[in-house]
């Protein structure tokens, strides 16, 4: 299953027709060590990482405040199979290129722990087990996101992929990236698990 996953994503991204945009690795202690002061100090792992991403996938909402509107979130039941869990969640999430404006974003959610890597697929639609019907925004196309953990454990990588389901590849919205490409400070998502995950305290350098 987690094959399948990871070939789903791979077909979206080598499609022609799509726009991929791979942002830059981020070895967070490299980050940690140049940018931040930080107490008590810590050795952040691989292991670390992987903690935030799945807490991440449960509630965008708290580790990605930027992004996601507090209090949106909605999520529909897990299913485990070994080492992997499907769920899909609902919420509503700032555009791409107009981050001024939400729009409602529609999510399967496929972790895979064994590989430390999880995957977003959009979806234009989606019917809870409720019966309520939920819809995609129009302000942007569906969009798939990989998150995974990369470089050892002592020295871990944050890793990120989008992939934006485009008639044609679209360079203003591929443009709408980078700021995240170059921002030189974690992620927001990182500072959030290290502040109230880990209780670290950081100041910004």
């Amino acid at each position: 299953m987690a094959r399948d996953h990871a070939a789903a994503f791979e077909q979206a991204w080598d499609d022609p027709r799509t726009t991929s945009v791979e942002l830059p690795p981020v070895a967070v202690n490299d980050v940690l060590r140049d940018r931040y002061d930080v107490q008590p100090p810590i050795a952040y792992t691989g292991t670390h990482l992987w903690d935030m991403e799945v807490r991440k996938a449960v509630a965008p909402d708290r580790y990605i405040p930027t992004v996601v509107r507090p209090g949106s979130v909605e999520k529909f039941p897990s299913v485990h199979t070994g080492s992997l869990e499907d769920f899909t969640r609902v919420s509503d999430q700032r555009l791409w290129a107009d981050p001024d404006q939400y729009a409602t974003v529609i999510e399967h959610v496929h972790l895979d722990y064994q590989n430390r890597r999880v995957f977003f697929f959009g979806a234009e639609s989606f019917e809870a087990p409720d019966g309520r019907i939920f819809t995609a925004g129009t302000g942007q196309p569906i969009f798939h996101v990989e998150h995974s953990v990369g470089g050892t454990e002592e020295a871990p990588l944050n890793l990120w992929r989008i992939v934006l389901l485009t008639d044609q590849p679209d360079p203003a919205l591929a443009a709408a990236f980078e700021q995240l490409a170059n921002d030189h400070y974690l992620r927001v998502f990182i500072e959030v698990h290290l502040r109230e995950d880990l209780g670290r305290e950081l100041t910004r350098r």
